[in-house]
């Protein structure tokens, strides 16, 4: 069964990662560290002068931007929650599929993709499947499936000044995200309680140093956007407002859905280039034309 969690905007922007926000709006890495300056004009004061003179104004906008963004924050809070969806469920690896559970005896079967460009240092080619105990083992594993969204509403708003609603739009992006990011550590510490003692600073949790992964559909380990479809059947994501267009695109546009896997070896990567032998064993797998696959990963085509 799937557990639907509602957020206020508070309780979700500490878990906000600020770099994402101040790269939208063309600001390097560097600017987005008024974020960890909280309420204290002296310290924004002082905090410019660690620029060269010639980057001290794009501080400021980036001082400006900030102060903008939290009183947007505040408004948005009044009206709007943050939704996410998550599923808990047995699965086993086979092969590069993963065959998961939806309910009782009833099974999806989800094609995964490999790594299939040599490595300089030789070592294996990755696929998520990996990460999943195998179905010879006989002994059930279990993965998580998540979606989060915004409210529909929020994406209408403002549309008459382009400034506010660009400010909406890359709020609600990072919004999506910073729910899933508390979703994703309630699940570790408690409903799939793998990780029951994990005590990780803000920071900490914002660079993923926790046991596990959450690769989200479009990732370099899971790039292909058809995916949503299967996500959905074992989700039902239209349970928190997500619909699917024909290509798989999510809308609401700020919303986001993977996989979370807690294997202590688990981690990110990219699949990368793969074969036309890998793209035609993947469409046969999923069951579509190699045509049809060929569209959703153009990008990782040779």
């Amino acid at each position: 069964m799937s557990t639907i969690l509602s957020y206020k905007i508070h309780t979700v922007t500490p878990y906000i990662n600020w770099i994402y926000f101040f790269h939208a709006w063309g600001f390097q890495p560097r600017f987005a560290a008024i974020a960890n300056i909280h309420g204290c004009d002296v310290c924004r004061a002082s905090w410019l002068t660690t620029f060269p003179e010639e980057e001290r104004s794009k501080a400021s906008e980036a001082i400006q931007l900030f102060k903008e963004a939290n009183r947007m924050l505040d408004l948005l809070d009044r009206d709007y929650e943050v939704k996410t969806l998550f599923k808990l469920c047995k699965a086993n690896a086979d092969g590069d599929n993963l065959i998961i559970e939806k309910e009782k005896d009833q099974f999806i079967t989800f094609p995964l993709l490999r790594q299939q460009t040599p490595k300089r240092d030789g070592s294996p080619f990755l696929c998520l499947s990996d990460f999943i105990r195998p179905l010879s083992s006989g002994i059930p594993d279990t993965i998580g499936a998540f979606a989060s969204s915004i409210d529909a509403d929020m994406e209408g708003l403002y549309e008459q000044d382009p400034y506010k609603h660009l400010l909406v739009q890359t709020l609600s992006d990072r919004l999506a995200e910073a729910a899933t990011e508390k979703m994703h550590e309630y699940v570790r510490k408690e409903a799939w309680g793998y990780a029951k003692d994990e005590s990780l600073s803000m920071s900490d949790l914002l660079v993923e140093k926790y046991q596990g992964i959450r690769p989200a559909v479009g990732y370099p380990s899971l790039p292909d956007q058809s995916i949503n479809f299967l996500l959905d059947e074992l989700l039902d994501m239209k349970q928190i407002g997500i619909t699917l267009t024909e290509n798989g695109a999510m809308y609401p546009h700020a919303s986001v859905c993977g996989l979370m896997f807690a294997h202590p070896a688990s981690e990110y990567f990219s699949v990368g280039k793969i074969g036309e032998d890998q793209l035609e064993d993947y469409a046969r797998r999923r069951g579509k034309s190699m045509e049809e696959m060929r569209k959703f990963l153009a990008a990782n085509l040779q």
